[in-house]
């Protein structure tokens, strides 16, 4: 699965929000400063050629719908920024995080909690 740009993230972020839509409610939706039509509607293609929409036509107009879920983007991306930036290490992960003060030792006690609630 290809890393998705900025542009096509917040597209992806849009669609996923919408349940699928037409460029018009896409453009609606997204938060920020929104891109011009025609530029959302190559983004929005991209997408589709990389097999993260699929557009189904109504009239003259075609609806984009997610084919994958943003848990499963969310899941692949993290192993891929995982095994590039920390030698596939989480634990190398948290322990930047700590280092960096980006966690707090609140934050690694409420993350052992959820582990050892997880286990039980």
């Amino acid at each position: 699965m290809e890393k998705l740009t900025i542009q096509e993230e917040d597209a992806m972020l849009s669609i996923w929000q919408l349940q699928g839509g037409f460029v018009k409610e896409v453009l609606d939706n997204l938060k920020g400063e929104k891109p011009p039509y025609t530029t959302l509607a190559s983004t929005i293609k991209n997408l589709e050629r990389k097999g993260f929409v699929k557009s189904v036509k109504y009239a003259n107009a075609k609806r984009y719908e997610p084919t994958i879920s943003e848990q499963e983007y969310t899941a692949k991306f993290m192993n891929g920024f995982v095994d590039d930036y920390f030698r596939n290490s989480y634990k190398e992960m948290v322990s930047f995080f700590v280092k960096e003060e980006k966690l707090s030792k609140k934050e690694l006690a409420e993350i052992m909690d959820m582990i050892k609630n997880e286990k039980s």
